[in-house]
């Protein structure tokens, strides 16, 4: 029996998956959750327990090259939590290779104040 090819993006899902399985946000330390897309790069700040996003930011509020736009948005969701009072997250890279945008935006989250 023949298996189909696997792409990038279901092997992402896969180790989305895992690690997901592992990551639980609270409302004292929500989970930093980072998106990527072709455009832009945005982030979340989840309460896993309630079910609900507390803060989030994406990256067409900013202009600039996506590197630019990661670092932005890292910035920003660390000044949201900062007025929300917290001060720990838990970082959810989604399955993503910590490097580039996601590595951007971790740097400017724990520039902002931000643990993890």
């Amino acid at each position: 029996m023949q298996h189909a090819p696997t792409t990038t993006s279901e092997l992402r899902k896969r180790r989305h998956a895992r690690v997901r399985a592992t990551i639980k946000g609270t409302a004292e330390r929500p989970r930093l959750a980072v998106y990527r897309s072709n455009r832009f790069v945005s982030a979340q700040l989840i309460d896993d327990v309630a079910g609900k996003t507390i803060a989030a930011s994406h990256g067409r509020e900013f202009k600039g090259p996506q590197s630019v736009q990661a670092t932005s948005v890292g910035a920003a969701m660390a000044a949201k939590a900062k007025a929300l009072g917290i001060s720990s997250v838990v970082f959810d890279r989604a399955g993503y290779r910590y490097g580039g945008q996601v590595k951007s935006l971790a740097d400017a989250a724990r520039e902002g104040g931000l643990i993890f």
